[in-house]
């Protein structure tokens, strides 16, 4: 084997040093001055050169030589009162070195400055923040997640909201920033990498996060996204031992099961798709349901809780409705974990068990102490309500929720009810064929036609159906589906003021920005999908033990919000306290949890007439029109 020479062994050895960056250069820069000064000292040593003219003046020595030399190197401004041309001869050589030493140190450091302020701008160092809220992934769900969770975080000391995505890190943070004006007391710190790497993943410290939000993107396959990532997290061979808090999103239901898997009982997972289509057959039957459901998920007012309250040990469950003021009871966390909504009157409170209320905070969850409430027992009403016979309905536009919703109202309508599909979209054809075998109270119609086009929807004649669901079309530009949405919107209006008549539609946006427009097409609700998702995820991010709630709450069985007619209860046109409210609704195993004002049903100031969680003892005049919130079995 041929041996290297010298200088072949330097070289390489040179090569190595540099190509380590700004530390290589100054190593070198180092050893060529000291160097330069050791051998500049050396000659005035051995040529006895002295620093002065003057007779007396003494022969430099090798350290004052060099000294000399070193801040001729550093400062070329040093030589100009030297004397004596061999001294002069000797600074202006270490001027020279010290010029071209001096400027490639400059030109180093500068670049050093410059390549670390762009690793910073990269977002590759690591994050050593503790308690923080973790969110991994990107989607247009990440600001109403950041608004809510700076919401939810506003009492607490430096809170932190810390997000890892593979974009770049400037892009993120000019987003977050156009999309969210206040901050409030929240700190968000922007990370750049894949949430599929587990070295990426290790930067935002992800063992010390309080809890961790896993967003689905865009992508067709986003599932297989959001598995392997919470796979990364629960397996990691760096992980804490103990359990984490991780809550993530998937849309297909079809991957659950293996979502469930890699989850280990440390995550909860998000069926975006079946939320929204559950939310939306539920809501096309009740005006102002969407608005309901936005309330009890948002963090600004109130939300859902969870409480512990030994005293009412041996109470019912009505006693437990009568002992908060200010917080409304919806059920109880039993001492095995189990959620029962609106439990039986006479269902007992044990030791252990939890009350779940939806309160301003948990701290304002107190007993009011009050034994006597003012029920007045002569307001009471029992206005049967209406049996809803065959019903149909027209669903416009159409996307992959669309099966969902169909099946979800399947478990409501009569049998013999309808269902037209209207949609300018090829290939779902099968998707029909398969609904027909499902479904057993409804009949399926399929028509292709555009939803903007005015003479198709004059010919569907939508004065003649019980319920017109409007659906975003998902393959296309979130804005330009909106828009489509918006136009159809529009026509309907003028349809419904042309044949006197009010249309029962629930329209489904994509952007929360939106919402104000289709306000004006007097829509009756509007499911915002994305922003549902992202409220529930941020909900969940605080407290999982929220989906034991949120699974019976969207579910065709058990009790679920309903809006009744407040004639069912009390008298309308009668001044009387919600406990007279509350008692009425409790004779009929039913729990009162707000109302909604028929006149203030347009007016988004005052959150379009919803109230949740009012002040029990406060006195209401209620109207015909205006409806009770409750949680009931039945419709």
């Amino acid at each position: 084997m041929q041996k290297s020479t010298f200088s072949e062994k330097f070289r390489y050895y040179f090569e190595n040093t540099m190509s380590k960056g700004p530390a290589g250069v100054i190593k070198w820069l180092a050893l060529v001055s000291l160097f330069m000064v050791l051998v500049l000292g050396l000659l005035i040593l051995v040529f006895g050169i002295k620093g002065s003219l003057e007779p007396e003046a003494e022969k430099l020595g090798f350290i004052e030589g060099a000294w000399q030399s070193l801040m001729a190197t550093l400062d070329s401004g040093t030589m100009g009162g030297d004397q004596g041309w061999a001294f002069r001869i000797v600074r202006f050589a270490a001027t020279l070195g010290g010029i071209f030493v001096i400027s490639i140190l400059i030109g180093t450091i500068s670049s050093g400055i410059d390549e670390k302020l762009e690793e910073l701008k990269k977002g590759r160092s690591r994050v050593l923040e503790n308690n923080h809220t973790l969110i991994l992934g990107w989607s247009d769900k990440i600001f109403t997640i950041i608004s809510e969770i700076i919401e939810a975080n506003s009492n607490q000391k430096k809170p932190r909201i810390v997000i890892l995505a593979d974009r770049d890190k400037g892009e993120m943070e000019d987003d977050i920033r156009s999309k969210i004006e206040d901050f409030k007391n929240t700190t968000v710190i922007i990370r750049s990498g894949s949430p599929l790497e587990l070295s990426d993943i290790a930067i935002v410290n992800p063992n010390a996060a309080r809890s961790v939000i896993v967003l689905a993107n865009e992508e067709a396959n986003a599932d297989i996204y959001v598995i392997k990532t919470v796979l990364a997290l629960t397996n990691g061979k760096n992980r804490k031992k103990e359990a984490f808090n991780i809550v993530a999103e998937i849309k297909d239901p079809k991957n659950m099961e293996a979502a469930d898997l890699v989850g280990n009982n440390e995550a909860a997972f998000v069926l975006s798709s079946d939320l929204i289509s559950r939310i939306t057959a539920q809501t096309c039957r009740q005006s102002g349901l969407s608005l309901v459901y936005n309330e009890l998920l948002q963090f600004e007012g109130d939300e859902i809780y969870f409480q512990q309250e030994p005293k009412l040990a041996g109470k019912t469950f009505k006693d437990v409705l009568f002992a908060y003021e200010n917080s409304a009871v919806i059920g109880i966390l039993n001492n095995e974990e189990k959620v029962l909504i609106n439990p039986t009157m006479d269902t007992v409170f044990n030791n252990g068990d939890s009350v779940i209320a939806i309160s301003e905070d948990d701290y304002t969850i107190k007993l009011s102490g009050k034994t006597t409430f003012d029920i007045k027992h002569n307001l009471f009403n029992r206005a049967e309500i209406k049996n809803v016979g065959i019903e149909k309905t027209l669903i416009l536009g159409w996307n992959d929720r669309g099966v969902r919703v169909i099946e979800e109202l399947d478990n409501y309508v009569a049998s013999g009810s309808q269902v037209t599909i209207v949609a300018d979209i090829d290939g779902i054809s099968m998707q029909i064929a398969e609904l027909k075998k499902s479904v057993q109270n409804q009949k399926i119609d399929f028509i292709k036609g555009d939803i903007n086009d005015k003479a198709t929807l004059i010919n569907l004649k939508p004065e003649t159906y019980d319920h017109l669901i409007l659906l975003s079309y998902m393959d296309i530009d979130l804005q330009e589906s909106d828009a489509k949405t918006l136009i159809c919107l529009l026509h309907l209006r003028n349809l419904s003021e042309k044949v006197g008549k009010d249309f029962s539609i629930v329209s489904e946006m994509l952007d929360i920005r939106n919402r104000d427009l289709g306000v004006v097409a007097k829509a009756d609700d509007f499911i915002i999908s994305h922003n549902l998702i992202s409220l529930m995820l941020s909900q969940l991010s605080e407290n999982k033990d929220l989906k034991k709630v949120y699974d019976i709450l969207f579910q065709a069985e058990g009790s679920e919000v309903y809006l009744k007619p407040v004639s069912r209860y009390v008298k309308h046109g009668e001044p009387v306290n919600f406990y007279t409210v509350l008692e009425s609704a409790a004779q009929l195993n039913e729990t009162a949890i707000g109302y909604r004002i028929s006149t203030q049903s347009s007016d988004s100031e005052k959150k379009y007439g919803i109230n949740i969680n009012p002040l029990k003892s406060n006195i209401i005049n209620f109207i015909e029109g205006d409806s009770i919130i409750v949680l009931s079995e039945d419709n």
